[in-house]
């Protein structure tokens, strides 16, 4: 594997509040949402790890766990530790509860990384940062970031270069309605789970 190959992580570090149980281990497609998005980020990248948060889980799956670099900091510590581990290769992030997002998606996001610091699908909602691609230039303005206690995904943006893949350019690979779908409440799976296959 050459230094330019992305480093896959699955960014499962939440506490499913919102959804009463583990959202990564909810059965989806035969399998589970966890397992769901380690195969999707597998077919494009050659090393796949789950960010699994403050605590240590998921290790069954035979895939490497990173913990966040700041406890209880949310998803911009997730991506502190995957820069680190990746550098000085690239981190592309899929969060476990977006089922939806292609594996045509992640590679087109990766695929546009370079001449820039960060690729972040941008939607009529705002940006997905937890379905986007982050270079090793990201580090450094994402731990001042955090030492800075401002923990948005968004917080270290104005330090590095991002494009946003939108418009006509981000639906060529699909709805973003249906890509970005996300997994919150009971609700918002059973609904998705019953609209898979259509």
């Amino acid at each position: 594997m050459n230094e330019e190959d992305a480093v896959g992580f699955v960014v499962a570090g939440g506490r499913s509040r919102r959804m009463g149980r583990d959202k990564a281990l909810l059965p989806w497609a035969g399998t589970t949402l966890l397992d769901h998005a380690i195969a999707r980020l597998g077919a494009v990248c050659d090393e796949v790890r789950v960010l699994s948060g403050s605590e240590a889980r998921y290790r069954d799956r035979g895939r490497p766990v990173d913990l966040d670099a700041v406890p209880d900091a949310g998803p911009l510590a997730g991506l502190a530790i995957a820069l680190a581990v990746a550098a000085p290769r690239e981190a592309l992030l899929l969060g476990v509860d977006m089922p939806f997002v292609t594996a045509d998606l992640l590679r087109g996001l990766r695929d546009a990384l370079p001449g820039w610091d960060a690729v972040v699908p941008a939607t009529k909602g705002g940006p997905e940062p937890l379905c986007a691609v982050y270079g090793a230039a990201c580090l450094e303005p994402v731990r001042a970031a955090l030492a800075a206690g401002d923990l948005k995904m968004t917080a270290f943006w104005s330090a590095v270069r991002v494009r946003k893949l939108a418009g006509a350019e981000l639906a060529a690979f699909g709805d973003p309605d249906r890509l970005f779908r996300n997994l919150n409440h009971p609700s918002d799976y059973a609904a998705a789970d019953e609209g898979r296959a259509r």
